[in-house]
């Protein structure tokens, strides 16, 4: 056999390990993420937020629904939902299955497009060319969705300001509905963060630029987002290649810095107000994607403590 075409059949089988280990492996492989963050007053007591981001939950998805519903093992002080916690119209009983055990803690949520509209398929590479277009699959019982999590006892941000007690802590909270779907009305929650809060805490399902520029610029002291899913398919010792919105894929998960004009600018340079972002790689995927590669699926742990 050619050098070369022994060469092209590594390839070939090399990518098909890679599909078969991300598709039946590493999307299931999930991961607890812990972060300290220091945006509390000084004095104040640290606080645990769980932050549970893009489930896309199927009905039959009983593996996912055990791990989320052990994660209550942590004694989380909070949740915040980001969205995108259903892929089908029967995925709601189960989901707030795997929620019970959480429900009556303190909380608040917001809605992504898969809350609102059901996967479908599409061409893969319009993700990668940033490709949108309005969502053609058929609505999903996003009335019911709401029903229940605000039965959990969590705020609904959608549009929406809000407030949390958190173990004495007053926690002031500022939502949008999902950017990706330009359901963002922000105009409609703007103004600036209230000094008698201990925090001020913005909540968006997909962190494009506009919101998190818009929340920062008006105080907040923390950005949550999910959507992203980390990329979903990254490249060892390079990082994600796309991060399905206008952030720039340095922050595709994790933590970093964000002050307004922050984009396409390393965090080492924020200045010494600039608000944490943090951004969830989520917990699932598109039926018709289930795949991730060098991105597990995850949920996060984060720990606010008092500023330095």
């Amino acid at each position: 056999m050619h050098t070369l075409t022994k060469t092209a059949a590594a390839s070939v089988l090399a990518g098909v390990g890679a599909v078969a280990y991300g598709s039946l492996v590493e999307r299931q492989a999930y991961a607890l993420r812990r972060f300290v963050l220091p945006v509390l007053p000084s004095g104040a007591r640290p606080i645990d937020v769980l932050h549970l981001s893009d489930v896309h939950l199927l009905p039959d998805q009983r593996r996912k629904r055990a791990w989320i519903s052990a994660l209550a093992e942590l004694e989380p002080d909070a949740v915040i939902n980001t969205g995108d916690n259903i892929a089908h119209p029967e995925s709601i009983a189960p989901l707030m299955e795997a929620f019970a055990p959480l429900r009556g803690l303190p909380g608040a949520f917001v809605l992504g497009s898969n809350d609102y509209f059901a996967p479908g398929r599409k061409n893969p590479v319009d993700y990668l060319v940033r490709k949108r277009t309005k969502p053609r699959t058929p609505r999903l019982p996003t009335d019911v969705l709401v029903h229940e999590l605000r039965g959990s006892g969590w705020v609904d941000l959608t549009n929406a300001r809000g407030r949390m007690t958190v173990r004495g802590l007053d926690i002031e909270l500022v939502g949008v509905d999902d950017p990706h779907l330009r359901y963002d009305r922000y105009a409609e929650v703007a103004g600036p963060a209230d000094p008698a809060a201990d925090l001020t805490m913005g909540v968006v399902h997909a962190p494009y630029t506009r919101v998190l520029d818009a929340m920062t610029a008006d105080g907040a002291d923390l950005v949550l987002a999910g959507h992203t899913h980390g990329g979903q398919l990254a490249v060892p010792f390079y990082g994600a290649l796309v991060t399905n919105c206008d952030l720039d894929r340095h922050r595709v998960k994790g933590v970093s810095r964000w002050w307004p004009g922050a984009d396409g600018i390393d965090s080492a340079q924020a200045p010494g107000d600039a608000a944490y972002l943090h951004v969830s790689a989520g917990l699932g995927t598109s039926p018709y994607a289930p795949i991730r590669f060098s991105c597990r699926p995850e949920a996060s742990l984060l720990t606010l403590v008092p500023r330095p």
